[in-house]
């Protein structure tokens, strides 16, 4: 009894040995594959978009710290030319929650025309931004926003899914938490890792093209990405 207690001691902790490892080098590889393209906002060039990956808005509408300095780099870049349409992509799958008019708000408030802000209303998570960035905007070179502990993955998924994809970290301050958001990180590359390599799975909506050449103002509509 006691030897095969040590024995199923001993297997359990082979496997666990195993998943750790390759979550290790799982982590590693995407990293890898990411972060030799995130540039600083002198080395970006033009772009056909510049995304901006959402994250927590406030009942009041109000952008979270780290969202706000998202949304303030991509507009840097925005008025520097880098890019010519903002797409601003977050979770609005609840009408009691919505990520996105909070960015647009933000950013027509700072001047920017409506016809220059694209919204993706079904941006649920980052894989499925990146793909609809690519089958349902139709965009070829991005330039993606966010966190840099974020960037590497976000700038992995969208390379692996044929974007022509550079990041600018928006790092502009000490943000609460971070030690548990990269924890979870790793997890979230190694999914990543599975989406873009093995499993592939389509987004929960994609709907009819709506092409980023065009006008921003037509994803005013909420359920413009429900639409076949």
């Amino acid at each position: 009894m006691i030897k095969k207690l040590k024995k199923t001691v001993i297997i359990f902790l082979v496997i666990i040995a195993i998943v750790g490892v390759s979550a290790l080098v799982i982590d590693y590889i995407v990293c890898r594959g990411g972060e030799k393209y995130i540039l600083t906002p002198e080395e970006v060039t033009d772009s056909d978009a510049i995304i901006v990956l959402g994250a927590y808005v406030y009942p009041n509408g109000r952008l979270s710290d780290m969202l706000k300095d998202r949304v303030d780099t991509a507009l840097e870049l925005f008025k520097d030319g880098k890019g010519k349409k903002l797409l601003l992509s977050g979770d609005h799958g609840q009408t009691t929650y919505d990520e996105v008019n909070g960015m647009k708000n933000y950013v027509k408030a700072k001047g920017i025309k409506g016809e220059d802000i694209f919204m993706d209303h079904a941006g649920f998570s980052t894989y499925e931004t990146m793909y609809r960035a690519r089958d349902v905007f139709k965009a070829k070179k991005v330039i993606i926003i966010t966190q840099e502990y974020h960037l590497k993955r976000a700038v992995y998924i969208a390379r692996k899914l044929g974007l022509d994809a550079y990041g600018v970290a928006a790092d502009k301050q000490k943000y609460r938490g971070m030690a548990t958001y990269k924890a979870r990180e790793v997890l979230a590359r190694c999914k990543a890792f599975l989406y873009v390599n093995v499993t592939k799975p389509k987004p929960k909506f994609l709907g009819e093209p709506i092409p980023i050449t065009g006008d921003g103002r037509v994803t005013d509509d909420k359920d413009i990405y429900k639409k076949k």
